[in-house]
């Protein structure tokens, strides 16, 4: 079994769902509010762990409703919380506005995730019993770093999701293996908009990259091969919320696997196609009989 250590946020979303987002100034209508679990760390660690990996996650929640609710919600799929400490004050929140098309828009309020500042007494023992670390950027840099740096020392593979994007330090993208930025996350990190250019400006920086392109699938690059893209399967999407962290759980699982780089990504990008058919975040993140499935009926092996 595959095991993957991740470092990241937990947040509980509060979902609204409208026809059409509002603009700046602009009142609308919705259809339905969900208060569902979230944060790009937990969301990580939620679709490795349905796709079958035995996951730990390490990161923060408030002592408030809100981190009971999101505690119970990665013990449910199958996460270990023991690297989740309960700390005062409230729980990590995203404001999630979703449109008719699928499409989001997101307000995220740190909270107990801000305290996660770095390594506490046991992390470094859970990253060194793993084979792949999953990183974001929704807790401080200081934290992401530590645990790369710990990560590199015990010869983990590193995945980062540049998410929120910001200017990233040298000493950390040092400690990567793998980066996964959206294209718009890429268009940030180099000033590059074209995908293949920005893959191309990143590798001078990681060794391989990997930039999710929404309904057009994904593009690889990696040092000393040529790039290509793998289509992502044609569905009509309800919800995007979580397709980039079900896509990237999906990988570390499928590469942990020793699956080969091309099938691996189809393998994740049906993953995320399943989730997108769905509503909420960690809710919408399919199992493993149900992507093997997917991926078989779509030509996969």
């Amino acid at each position: 079994m595959t095991a993957i250590a991740v470092l990241g946020s937990t947040n509980m979303d509060l979902v609204a769902y409208v026809p059409k987002a509002p603009r700046l100034g602009e009142t609308v209508t919705g259809r339905a509010f969900r208060t569902v679990a979230g944060g790009k760390g937990a969301n990580q660690a939620v679709a490795a762990a349905r796709l079958g990996a035995q996951v730990v996650m390490i990161g923060a929640v408030g002592a408030d409703e809100f981190g009971v609710r999101l505690r119970s919600a990665l013990t449910t799929a199958g996460v270990d919380t023991s690297g989740l400490r309960t700390v005062e004050g409230a729980s990590g929140t995203a404001h999630i506005t979703v449109d008719d098309e699928g499409g989001n828009s997101i307000i995220v309020i740190p909270g107990a995730n801000a305290r996660v500042t770095g390594l506490e007494e046991g992390d470094e023992a859970r990253i060194a019993a793993a084979g792949a670390l999953l990183l974001q950027l929704e807790v401080p840099l200081s934290a992401v770093q530590a645990a790369a740096r710990a990560a590199r020392a015990h010869g983990v593979r590193t995945v980062l999701t540049p998410a929120p994007a910001q200017p990233l330090p040298a000493e950390l993208l040092a400690s990567v293996d793998l980066l996964v930025p959206n294209e718009h996350e890429a268009a940030a990190l180099t000033g590059l908009t074209d995908p293949r250019q920005a893959a191309a400006a990143l590798l001078e920086r990681v060794p391989e990259v990997v930039i999710t392109l929404g309904a057009a699938g994904a593009l690889y690059a990696a040092r000393g091969r040529e790039p290509y893209a793998v289509p992502a399967p044609r569905v009509r999407a309800v919800d995007s919320t979580a397709a980039g962290d079900t896509f990237v759980g999906a990988l570390a699982v499928a590469l942990g696997e020793g699956r080969p780089v091309r099938a691996a990504l189809g393998w994740a990008a049906t993953a995320a196609s399943l989730s997108v058919q769905r509503p909420g975040a960690q809710d919408s993140m399919p199992k493993r009989a149900e992507t093997d499935a997917a991926f078989a009926a779509g030509g996969g092996s």
